[in-house]
């Protein structure tokens, strides 16, 4: 099963009674294990969890810590990126060069690099000296 295929699956398990914009997403770590994760809704806005930010706290329960890559399906007309916590999510896990892929359920895909997605990302680095 691909890294779509599991987005995809999962995608259908979404809480969105309010939107009704039901996203999955995966990711698959160096090890190979692939976590999914989608978006929560939650009536008293913006209390919601984001399916990515769902498929990284699955990793990170089961003590994996880099992503290789990542998938993220929804159904809107255009491939729908990472909200701007899900790209600093994704970048303290990732490298720069890691791929992500946004997909459309109407089969459009937009693919772009952790560094594309988030320049000027926020790292440890700028806490070295703390």
């Amino acid at each position: 099963m691909s890294l779509l295929d599991h987005a995809k699956a999962v995608r259908e398990n979404a809480y969105a009674p309010y939107s009704n914009f039901k996203v999955g997403a995966a990711v698959q770590t160096a090890s190979g294990t692939i976590y999914t994760g989608v978006n929560v809704e939650n009536v008293a806005y913006p209390e919601g969890t984001c399916a990515e930010a769902g498929a990284i706290a699955a990793m990170c329960a089961a003590g994996d810590r880099k992503i290789v890559e990542v998938a993220v399906i929804a159904d809107s007309p255009t491939p729908v990126t990472p909200c701007g916590g899900c790209r600093q999510k994704i970048a303290e896990f990732a490298q720069p060069e890691t791929i992500v892929r946004m997909y459309t359920t109407g089969g459009a895909q937009l693919e772009m690099t952790v560094a594309q997605l988030l320049p000027g990302v926020f790292t440890a680095d700028h806490m070295a000296n703390t």
